[in-house]
């Protein structure tokens, strides 16, 4: 009861400034507390700043599980667990809607922004979903099989439920105009940020990073989630080539920590020099990505591709997919190569490693185009849309 007066308080003295939009609802359910990826750290990095940057306003947060305390909002935001936790396709049902549906209808919720793309289907506040790609309705199979149909049975019609799509990368819009029909005015890009522990590393801490995570060895690095898609299998038959004739430098895999050694067919020797450090904290990542000779990130699809600005962030020279949006977002900061292809991501770990001029270059270029990529200039770009 107090809660809903202290809501109701608030309501009233923003009607009395004029504010279109009184009470923001906002699906919080992939800010967790242990190994936030992805949906977490965009949804955090943006909510966080922008209920900092508009004290007017009132926000309520709808999580699925107990708010992790090291997780600290302003006095504007309201933070609400709903039941059932959401780790299956049958209980997202459940939590959109109904759980979430009722919780939009007490807590009078004006507009919901969903930054994973989710919407409440059957109720009828206007929603805001930030759709990142379609890798799903391309690669069905790369996911489990009820996950796969559950979205491609029901992110089309968050899509059309949607009274604005957010999406990450010019490649992903168009992707969205095309496979779901929805016209190209009611999309917005909005590029992804980085976090400002991202920097260019002293040679100095350089040193240390590779003597506690490589044996002071020089390494390529590929960051991301356990998912077929990130083509890390390619990627380790490439390294496994490459090591045959180049001594010097070794391969790191950071992610989930399922990933191991006796799933590949690799010699002991090669096993000695690709080292998988599982999930890391965003200071560890930080400094392991700075510390990299050059990130080697191979997905065959991506709808934006976060390790990439990170790697420019810090100044480190990438390898890149040449496929889905990948291009869009390294630009002049990456050599490509086909992630169908062995051969050719093998060729250019060579011509990276062989061409120091080259490495000076892609290095220079990384971070001239780091200034791109801001979660601030990302925060205000997403208000821009949920205050219209």
């Amino acid at each position: 009861m107090v809660q809903r007066q202290r809501l109701d308080k608030k309501k009233e003295q923003i009607t009395s400034i004029n504010f279109s939009i009184l009470i923001i609802g906002i699906n919080a359910r992939n800010i967790l507390g242990s190994k936030m990826e992805g949906f977490g750290n965009y949804s955090y990095e943006l909510v966080r700043r922008i209920t900092k940057n508009h004290p007017e306003q009132t926000f309520v947060l709808f999580f699925d599980r107990a708010v992790d305390p090291k997780f600290e909002f302003t006095s504007n935001v309201q933070t609400v667990v709903l039941f059932p936790p959401t780790r299956h396709p049958l209980l997202w049902i459940l939590w959109f809607e109904w759980s979430l549906k009722r919780a939009l209808k007490k807590y009078q919720i004006d507009l919901l922004w969903s930054p994973d793309g989710f919407c409440s289907l059957r109720s009828k506040v206007p929603q805001i979903a930030t759709i990142h790609d379609l890798n799903f309705e391309h690669y069905p199979k790369d996911l489990p099989w009820l996950v796969s149909m559950y979205f491609r049975t029901f992110f089309s019609k968050f899509a059309r439920k949607a009274k604005h799509i957010l999406t990450v990368s010019n490649f992903s819009k168009k992707d969205i105009v095309d496979m779901y029909g929805i016209s190209s005015e009611n999309i917005s890009v909005v590029y992804n940020g980085i976090s400002d522990e991202y920097r260019v590393l002293s040679k100095e801490e350089i040193h240390a990073t590779r003597n506690e995570f490589s044996k002071n060895k020089a390494y390529f690095l590929f960051v991301g989630s356990l998912h077929p898609r990130k083509n890390i299998k390619r990627l380790v038959e490439a390294f496994s080539a490459f090591s045959m004739t180049n001594s010097e430098i070794d391969l790191v895999i950071v992610g989930n920590a399922m990933w191991k050694q006796e799933e590949f067919n690799l010699s002991t020797e090669t096993k000695n020099r690709i080292h998988f450090l599982g999930h890391l904290s965003t200071n560890e990542l930080s400094r392991v990505t700075g510390a990299a000779f050059a990130l080697s990130y191979v997905p065959y699809f991506e709808g934006f591709g976060i390790p990439l600005v990170e790697a420019m962030r810090c100044g480190v020279p990438i390898i890149s997919a040449n496929s889905s949006c990948l291009p869009e977002i390294a630009g002049d900061a990456a050599i490509y190569c086909d992630p169908f292809s062995v051969q050719d991501i093998t060729e250019k770990l060579h011509i990276l490693s062989n061409d120091s001029t080259l490495h000076q270059q892609l290095a220079e270029n990384a971070l001239k185009r780091s200034v791109l990529f801001s979660w601030d200039k990302a925060a205000e770009e997403v208000w821009d849309e949920i205050s219209q």
